[in-house]
């Protein structure tokens, strides 16, 4: 039977209180900063305030999985939630890792009335729930937020067609050396990911990840460390996109 993953969060909010009570002048100060509602007015955000809740969800906890009842939308203000999805064999394969300010779990306003993902958080997480009623009723009323919707949809869905791409044209080298270039951009640094979790992200084994890090290791493209990888020639790595 699909969970009810709503009333599953915010039931955690209750039985842990004080970890996730927060004052309405904080949580608006949280919602006001999600590229989503930068338009609204006072009197909107008021009203936001008033029919959303917020709550804490610990690192490594399943937020929704495949095929629950799809009854809200997610708004991520701190930490980071991996999007997976299991195929009927049992394996895993990894669709997103979304950061801060964004939203996810939007599957009951494109029609469909089924989780299609797990959704699980890679880090401790601060979560706004709002119930699909209530961002419908916002959509209605404000045209814009619907727009800003629809903008990080359409990325993600651009995203996810580059890396079907990348799937079904490319080698595990050079999947691994896009995903290594993506994760580490601006730092050159890969941190608290281990070898499974980068084979679930290219749709590769562990041992063949673990092979090929230490292929890149032995070139100079990158010194590994424990769920660290430090890139140290990002123009090698992107040689073998252009050689794919």
């Amino acid at each position: 039977m699909a969970r009810d993953v709503i009333k599953r969060v915010l039931g955690s909010a209750r039985r842990d209180r004080p970890s996730v009570q927060l004052n309405y002048p904080f949580k608006r100060d949280y919602l006001h900063k999600i590229d989503l509602f930068q338009d609204l007015s006072h009197d909107e955000m008021e009203m936001l305030d008033r029919t959303t809740r917020m709550t804490t969800v610990e690192k490594g906890r399943i937020i929704y999985r495949q095929d629950d009842r799809a009854q809200g939308l997610f708004l991520l203000k701190t930490g980071r939630v991996r999007l997976s999805r299991i195929t009927p064999g049992g394996k895993k394969l990894d669709l997103a890792i979304l950061d801060p300010g964004t939203f996810f779990g939007e599957m009951p306003l494109l029609g469909e009335r089924m989780r299609n993902a797990y959704a699980e958080a890679v880090e401790d997480c601060l979560l706004c729930v709002m119930s699909q009623h209530d961002i419908e009723q916002l959509v209605v009323k404000n045209p814009q937020v619907g727009l800003r919707m629809i903008a990080v949809l359409s990325r993600r869905l651009s995203e996810s067609e580059a890396r079907l791409e990348d799937l079904a044209y490319r080698s595990v080298p050079a999947r691994l050396a896009s995903v290594l270039l993506r994760l580490g951009k601006g730092e050159n640094v890969v941190e608290g990911i281990t070898h499974e979790e980068l084979g679930d992200m290219v749709g590769a084994y562990r041992e063949t990840v673990t092979k090929t890090l230490n292929e890149f290791q032995a070139a100079g493209f990158v010194k590994l460390g424990r769920r660290r990888v430090q890139i140290l020639d990002p123009a090698g790595l992107t040689t073998l996109l252009e050689d794919a």
